[in-house]
């Protein structure tokens, strides 16, 4: 058998297991992470909400770490060399997100922020929510994604969840955007990834809304997303049940710790159970275009300066922890975990920005970095540059100094498709 005739064989034969690899895993959906989701219980959201938190979390910043050196002291974080470098410049970039950015993502919660309330004031919450952010995204000033955590789809808040959600996209109308995004809590099941499917192209045809267009997060907070009853992880069966609307699962550290039966004053971002409950998720999502996000810690930066000076350094440390395993993204319930938030990310891009650009450089023939990096390091290495981009930690005049290759060139480099 000739080459042509052996190669052409091999294509017949892997022609299923191809077609299935570039279904199951697309890559890059070409698409900014954001670094946060912030939760907002319904009856508390308007359309001022992301402006006073925003004005919340630079109050708290001015109280509590009023310049660069009165933070890093109040975080521990050194000034200088030695390790991370909390500078002037750094802290007047994080002011300044804190008054363009605040919030990256938003998400108005009918959920556990919300609680079980009458038909009645769930429907005019489900309204009055929906309204105040069509009113946003007219005036341009929505957070670049946004939504609504519905109820789970099991049986007992099955009715309510659906009912919202419809509510909801209805009276949206005109303001749905591709920044849109729903999140279903408490999944228990892959068959409840599916009837998801059918409620969306239920609301989508009966709204009006293009085929396809709504997209949702899976809330991982139960033993049953991670193991079924079979020995599989579900969460795998979960996003290719999701064809393409799955955009992300979300770890929920307190319903998934409690599931297991780990003590409340143990429940953490950082229990083993939690790592293993990610390791899970990383696996299952890589390659999919699917984000993981981490979840949230319960202690709120609130009460005397030493209370809030601790539960900003507990932050810290666990978004710089999840950062560094390559999870970029977790939950804010609190105004003032937002300067904690900006803060570890600014100083996770900006402390590996140097390195990474030399080995860039190096790697597209610019000089010698020191490292031999292959093709799949160089998409790590853009795409941590480009993260730090979109953040607002790192700009384009920077990378244009370092490596001399634009937002394109790098999105390339990444291997994340341009969109038009």
């Amino acid at each position: 058998m000739g080459l042509d005739d052996l190669v052409g064989e091999l294509d017949r034969r892997l022609a299923e297991a191809d077609a299935a690899l570039s279904a199951d895993y697309p890559g890059d959906r070409g698409v900014r992470q954001p670094v946060h989701t912030v939760y907002v219980p319904a009856d508390r959201y308007d359309a001022r909400t992301v402006d006073e938190w925003g004005a919340e979390a630079r109050a708290a910043l001015g109280e509590y770490g009023a310049s660069a050196a009165q933070l890093a002291e109040a975080l521990a974080v050194p000034t200088g060399d030695p390790g991370p470098v909390l500078t002037d410049e750094l802290y007047e970039l994080v002011r300044a997100k804190l008054e363009r950015e605040p919030i990256e993502d938003l998400r108005i919660d009918f959920e556990d922020g919300y609680g079980t309330r009458p038909d009645d004031q769930e429907d005019a919450a489900a309204v009055a929510a929906a309204r105040s952010l069509a009113e946003t995204v007219t005036a341009g000033v929505a957070p670049p994604y946004h939504g609504l955590r519905i109820k789970s789809l099991e049986a007992p808040s099955r009715r309510r969840g659906v009912r919202t959600l419809d509510l909801f996209v209805r009276e949206l109308g005109g303001a749905l955007t591709e920044g849109f995004v729903i999140t279903l809590p408490k999944v228990t099941s892959v068959e409840q990834v599916e009837a998801m499917m059918l409620v969306l192209d239920a609301v989508e045809a009966e709204h009006g809304v293009p085929a396809g267009s709504l997209k949702f997060e899976i809330q991982v907070e139960t033993p049953q997303s991670i193991l079924g009853s079979d020995g599989t992880a579900l969460v795998a069966r979960m996003i290719k049940a999701g064809a393409g609307r799955v955009t992300g699962l979300h770890y929920g550290t307190y319903d998934y710790s409690a599931s297991l039966g780990v003590a409340a004053a143990y429940q953490s971002m950082e229990h083993p159970v939690a790592d293993h409950a990610k390791d899970v998720m990383q696996l299952a999502a890589a390659g999919t275009g699917v984000f993981v996000s981490d979840g949230s810690t319960n202690v709120l930066p609130v009460g005397s300066a030493d209370a809030v000076h601790a539960a900003w350094r507990l932050h810290l440390r666990l978004v710089r922890r999840s950062l560094g395993r390559g999870i970029y993204q977790g939950w804010d319930m609190h105004p003032a975990q937002l300067p904690t938030r900006f803060v570890a990310n600014y100083l996770f891009y900006r402390e590996g920005l140097e390195t990474a650009a030399a080995r860039l450089r190096a790697y597209l023939g610019q000089g010698d970095s020191g490292y031999l990096d292959e093709p799949a390091t160089a998409a790590a290495l853009a795409g941590f540059i480009l993260r730090g981009m979109e953040c607002g930690a790192v700009d384009q005049a920077e990378v244009d100094k370092l490596i001399g290759v634009d937002s394109a060139g790098l999105s390339k480099l990444a291997r994340r498709p341009l969109r038009s």
